[in-house]
């Protein structure tokens, strides 16, 4: 009888730690997410802040201190979260556990690699948690949005990104033609390459200058292409945003009455997890 008790003991503390590390619908849940948030922006900035040298020289010490109680809070909470976790391994293998994973790694790795502290700023991405804790998940709707336009528009960009990257080369091999002989700062085919992509994307750092008309020409040619450039990658992300809006504005809520999945093409029948339709044929 006692050994029952003490299994349903067990089995209630985990089920009140797991609803408070991962639910926000109770008082000690939200703040337990409002801390952790909090504990995050700290440890972020206490990294920050070691990377400026006079601070670095002052205060190192004290900082690196500060930052390895962090790293052995969210240790510490990291283990609970797996314990807690009625399926451990699809924590641990999600995306916000591995991120989770990531935020805890740099210190441990200093120990070994100078300057692995910096990988830190990785915990920034923890911070996404805000939107779960202040009731935001429409948003997260939203964003899915752009994301699924960015990936329908993937094909076309990538067909664009090809076309650039052989003009480029071409306009390379040109210059180089007629500026190698005379201009040292088009002393191969490569160098010549990395010229024309800073012309096409107008960024012009300066370190490379044609010096002859034919040069100067096929600049000038660059410069004027890069501006259309620019504008087409752009046309393209928001003609697919604008079609998946006109086809379904409100496609990511297409939910599927057999396994509750939400993120729906909305051009599909059929659930993508468990197969159900989803929408009339």
């Amino acid at each position: 009888m006692s050994v029952n008790t003490n299994h349903k003991e067990n089995s209630n503390w985990r089920k009140n730690l797991y609803r408070i590390i991962f639910y926000t619908d109770s008082f000690w849940g939200k703040t337990f997410d409002v801390t952790l948030l909090i504990v995050i922006i700290l440890s972020i900035l206490a990294v920050m802040m070691e990377s400026v040298s006079e601070i670095s020289i002052n205060y190192g010490n004290q900082l690196r201190t500060i930052e390895w109680a962090f790293t052995l809070l969210f240790t510490l909470e990291y283990i609970l979260r797996i314990l807690t976790f009625p399926k451990p391994l699809k924590y641990i293998f999600s995306f916000l556990g591995i991120i989770d994973l990531l935020a805890i790694m740099p210190t441990f790795l200093g120990i070994f690699f100078a300057g692995s502290q910096a990988l830190i700023v990785f915990r920034s991405i923890r911070l996404i948690r805000v939107f779960r804790i202040f009731k935001l998940a429409r948003y997260l709707s939203e964003a899915r949005i752009i994301i699924r336009a960015l990936k329908y528009s993937m094909p076309k960009i990538t067909v664009f990104l090809v076309a650039v990257l052989s003009m480029v080369i071409i306009l390379g091999a040109m210059m180089y033609l007629f500026e190698g002989n005379q201009n040292s700062g088009f002393s191969s085919i490569p160098k010549s390459v990395y010229w024309a992509i800073v012309t096409l994307t107008t960024v012009g750092y300066g370190d490379i200058t044609p010096q002859t008309f034919m040069g100067q020409i096929i600049s000038s040619f660059i410069m004027i292409l890069g501006y259309g450039m620019i504008a087409v990658p752009t046309g393209i992300v928001s003609g697919e945003f604008i079609h998946a809006a006109r086809k379904n504005p409100a496609f990511v809520e297409i939910t599927c009455p057999g396994c509750g999945e939400k993120d729906h093409d909305p051009r599909a029948n059929y659930c993508k997890r468990c197969g159900s339709p989803i929408k009339a044929t």
